[in-house]
């Protein structure tokens, strides 16, 4: 029942951001669990708290204590470039990503495997005012392999205090390869 407008599926790879974290130098799947973690929670802390996060760790408001990724600076700036990058639809923020990545001296093979997927929902009629790039799509879990999604509710409604509210993401996934491998 949703019209277009409503919602918007926004989109990520975590070949992309496999690729983003072997360029800057995390290769520890610890360490790179934590950053995966760290950038998941964008929305909730901004890059302020991200980058927090990133480094030494995080102290929030009732005093507990999150142990941060420990990147170096330079890393950590990285991972926020990324974490900002912007543009008018995903082929445009592609593009930025692959300069970061290239930045470090990575290969940007993932980044054109995510502009095919951009391209065939384009010629499928979506265009990125319902299916866009968004390089803070993380999905914490980490046994994500490939595209992994979140689709926002862009409506607005009241809440039973009658003050506006909107939804936000409503749902979610991304493809897992090696799922069911883990449990055999």
């Amino acid at each position: 029942g949703l019209q277009r407008g409503q919602y918007k599926l926004r989109v990520n790879s975590r070949r992309v951001l496999d690729a983003v974290l072997h360029s800057i130098g995390v290769s520890d799947s610890d360490q790179r669990l934590t950053v995966l973690r760290a950038m998941d929670k964008l929305d909730k802390f901004g890059l302020a708290g991200v980058e927090l996060l990133l480094g030494q760790g995080r102290k929030d408001e009732s005093g507990d204590f999150t142990k941060g990724a420990g990147l170096a600076a330079a890393q950590a700036k990285g991972v926020l470039d990324y974490l900002s990058v912007d543009g008018q639809h995903g082929a445009e923020k592609l593009a930025k990503v692959g300069e970061i990545i290239r930045r470090f001296g990575g290969s940007d093979e993932a980044v054109q495997n995510a502009a095919e997927l951009l391209i065939f929902a384009f010629h499928a009629g979506y265009g990125s005012d319902r299916i866009d790039y968004d390089p803070s799509v993380v999905r914490g879990l980490e046994y994500y392999t490939g595209p992994v999604f979140e689709c926002e509710l862009l409506m607005e409604t009241k809440d039973e205090d009658g003050r506006t509210v909107r939804f936000g993401s409503v749902g979610g996934g991304g493809r897992y390869d090696d799922l069911v491998a883990r449990f055999t």
